[in-house]
């Protein structure tokens, strides 16, 4: 019985309570929970203590069999089933070595309950000096390989976040995202099209909150502008330069297709105007007044070109170019095109289908005043639906098999010129920002009509 009084006596001064109030208090062994019992503490002042310090060991049936023989009550193995055992601090180790405790039994502590801190090889060398073995050194570096603590990132809306160069997500509509990292330091990216890269060296720490705010700043100090062309009275949109996706949307349930694939990461260089909406009737009545150019046949749902704000259609590829370039301008790229209808998405569509395009199944089978519908994050209305786009790529199939990481231009020659965004006679499968097809120049009819980009448009 002396015996057993004084190995507690040893215990309990191995894992007494540090003496600074921050710190956290030391876990309590099954030993000291038992005699705490046996001492005929009350059970709810025994469910307390373990409330307060947690334990450091799992409580077996048997172990749990034996505390209510001892005497414990319901109190007692409520808290037993909550409370979690808590891993070993740095000092906690160095304790239990400094105390006594054979290393074996040491190391089987940090195996069962793990730490919280990276061992250095400066404090591996002074448990050396207290008294530890190999086997509790070994110990220690396994458990260190397992050691996480959680990152809370802050920025904007839908930016990529790397860790060690690896993607670990998208931040949410809220510009935050959370994830678990092993302890220790590590090179924090995180980008975003049309802005420039934030990045950092962040020291994960346990027991302790990681945030990170990431501010990122523009890459062009005209992004997001909306500015008018005096030439064709239409407004247009800065888009800046960046990095996307492109091809077949990572979510894309519907059966994305071979000319959709390899989804391929693409560079922007440069920024560039983008139209914040489809060419109208009539701003392509200023074209057609001041070239003398005769207006292409009317649709039936737009007899004698009444209304101004709908989009134009019956252009051929031929027309749209030759507005474009009139207005200052070119067609875009298949590659700007995307880039610019996702704003940053990596959905299938920038918005739910029926707030942002018109098609089969809400058009009423006809085209719409342009800008009716929500815009994507660019500000940029119509991208999907309403009528399909002419762009100035040659079209081909198997373009996505060797196009180029930057700028890409479609191929050098071809039959059909590429065309994007789906139309009002539609069905909703063709209303995907991945959706490509083609054309020959030459084709008009009333669901064709376009948008134009480029560098220079506005003053």
């Amino acid at each position: 019985m002396k015996l057993h009084f004084v190995i507690l006596i040893m215990l309990l001064a191995v894992i007494a309570p540090p003496a600074m109030p921050q710190q956290t208090p030391e876990p309590l062994s099954r030993n000291q929970v038992m005699d705490l019992v046996k001492f005929g503490m009350d059970s709810a002042e025994v469910a307390q203590r373990i409330k307060e310090h947690g334990i450091d060991f799992e409580p077996t049936a048997e172990y749990l069999d034996a505390l209510r023989k001892a005497g414990a009550q319901d109190p007692v193995f409520q808290a037993l089933r909550e409370v979690k055992p808590q891993p070993l601090t740095r000092e906690q180790v160095g304790k239990l070595v400094a105390g006594g405790i054979p290393s074996q039994r040491a190391a089987a502590l940090v195996k069962e309950h793990g730490i919280d801190f990276l061992p250095d090889e400066e404090y591996l060398k002074t448990l050396r000096l207290a008294g530890g073995d190999d086997t509790l050194i070994a110990a220690l570096r396994e458990a260190s390989k397992a050691l996480t603590a959680e990152l809370a990132v802050t920025t904007l809306p839908n930016a990529e976040v790397y860790l060690d160069g690896e993607l670990q997500g998208h931040a949410d509509a809220q510009g935050e995202l959370a994830m678990k990292a092993k302890l220790g330091a590590h090179a924090l990216k995180i980008t975003l099209a049309g802005k420039k890269d934030f990045e950092q060296s962040v020291t994960l720490a346990a027991r302790q909150a990681n945030k990170i705010e990431a501010r990122l700043e523009d890459t062009d100090p005209l992004a997001g502008k909306v500015r008018e062309n005096p030439k064709d009275g239409l407004k247009y949109v800065r888009i800046p330069a960046g990095t996307f996706v492109m091809g077949c949307s990572p979510d894309d349930n519907s059966g994305c297709q071979a000319y959709e694939k390899p989804a391929h990461k693409v560079t922007i260089t440069k920024g560039f105007w983008m139209g914040q909406t489809e060419v109208t009737v009539g701003a392509y009545k200023r074209f057609a007044g001041t070239i003398r150019r005769q207006m292409p046949d009317a649709p039936t749902f737009n007899g004698g070109w009444a209304n101004d704000s709908m989009p134009i259609v019956n252009v051929d590829w031929n027309d749209a170019t030759a507005f474009c370039g009139w207005a200052g301008g070119r067609l875009p790229t298949e590659a700007e095109w995307e880039y610019a209808a996702r704003a940053g998405s990596t959905e299938v569509r920038y918005g739910p289908i029926d707030e942002v395009a018109w098609y089969y199944d809400n058009s009423g089978q006809k085209t719409h005043e342009v800008g009716q519908k929500r815009a994507n994050r660019f500000g940029l209305y119509d991208m999907l639906g309403n009528v399909r786009e002419w762009l100035n790529d040659w079209y081909d199939q198997n373009y996505y098999q060797n196009s180029p990481s930057q700028d890409p231009k479609g191929p050098a020659d071809g039959v059909a010129r590429a065309l994007r965004g789906g139309a009002w006679g539609g069905p909703a499968w063709y209303v995907r920002v991945s959706y490509r097809y083609g054309e020959v120049p030459g084709v008009r009819n009333d669901s064709l009509g376009f948008r134009c980009g480029g560098e220079v448009f506005v003053p």
